[in-house]
This record gives C-alpha cells, sequence and structure tokens, in this order.
C-alpha cells in the first residue's frame, strides 16, 4: 500500500519515478503475490507516461500468473507486442505458465514454436511449463512432442520434465510409454 503511494504521488509531480522504479516496484509484488497492486501500478506508469519495457512486462506477467490471474498475464503477454516491447526467456516463459493454469495447451506450444534460436532461446522452464499443459488436458503425444524438441535444441530435461512426461503418460493410460522415459 505504501509503495502504491509513492507512485501515486509520482503522478502529481511531488517525486520523479522512472522505468526502472517502477519495474522495481512491481517486481516486489511480484515476489509478495500482490497481482492487484502490479496492476495499479501499471495504470499509474500509463497516467504518468513512464515507458514500459520488458522487465515491466515481464514482472507483471509473472505477479499475475502466480496469483491464478492467467487472462491478465496473457491481455500483458499480448499488449506486448501491441506497443512493440520485446519479449525474452522470462517473459515467455511467464506466458506459458499462464497459458498452463488456464488449460490453453495449444497456446503454450504455439509460445513454444516462437521462441526460436537466435531470437528468444527456449530453456527447460519453457518446455517443462508446456509439457505440462499438455499433460493437464491429457495431451500425451504433443507432450512427447516437446521432448523431442529439447532434445533437437540440446536442452536437458530435468526431474520436472521427467516428472511432467510422465504424468502426461500416466493420464492417457500408457503406463509403458512412462516407463520407457
Amino acid at each position: 500500500e505504501e509503495a502504491l503511494h509513492i507512485f501515486n504521488l509520482s503522478a502529481v509531480g511531488k517525486v520523479d519515478c522512472n522505468t526502472i522504479t517502477f519495474n522495481a516496484a512491481i517486481s516486489v509484488c511480484e515476489k509478495q503475490g500482490v497481482w492487484e497492486i502490479a496492476l495499479q501500478l501499471l495504470r499509474v506508469m500509463v497516467q504518468s507516461k513512464v515507458e514500459k519495457n520488458t522487465v515491466t512486462f515481464g514482472a507483471a506477467i509473472s505477479a499475475c500468473e502466480k496469483g491464478n490471474r492467467w487472462e491478465q498475464a496473457l491481455q500483458l503477454f499480448r499488449a506486448m507486442a501491441q506497443e512493440s516491447v520485446e519479449c525474452n526467456t522470462i517473459t515467455c516463459n511467464a506466458a506459458i505458465s499462464a497459458y498452463e493454469r488456464g488449460g490453453k495447451w495449444e497456446h503454450a506450444l504455439q509460445v513454444i514454436r516462437e521462441m526460436t534460436p537466435g531470437s528468444v532461446e527456449c530453456n527447460a522452464v519453457s518446455f517443462n511449463a508446456a509439457i505440462s499443459a499438455c499433460a493437464n488436458e491429457g495431451k500425451w503425444k504433443h507432450a512427447m512432442w516437446l521432448l523431442s524438441a529439447m532434445a533437437q535444441r540440446d536442452v536437458e530435461w530435468d526431474t520436472i520434465t521427467f516428472s511432467a512426461a510422465i504424468s502426461a503418460c500416466e493420464k492417457a493410460s500408457l503406463w509403458e510409454k512412462a516407463m520407457q522415459l
């Protein structure tokens, strides 16, 4: 509440806030799980004509995703493109996780497909969230495709990868496939 008050003072010119200070405050909101205040700070940025950047959006998307507000997280992810703000691995991972929470496995796969070497790199977190999104919706073939995509992109599997892939097989009653992993 106090942080929001300070940033509201910036709107009336009493405190000089810039992108860096707003990003720091939104990051605190993410870590504290207060997505509502993160979104309020974004509105104050717009009102104050303070430029938003990749860090701004990444922190706000993560705050919403962690607060189970996947729809708001995805609105922010789409707003990045509309405002010509570059995505990075962190913002893409947050979006994939939001799609996972929202049961939107197809969209999670689309983000993975758009994350190409040389632009935005996928990492284990990216793939693990997408595999979990597929597993949650019973899309085991897509989960297995993601495993092969990890190998093609030289992304190492970890415990979470195996767990999500096994879960996808289990939900499809494919215990033999799970044992092959």
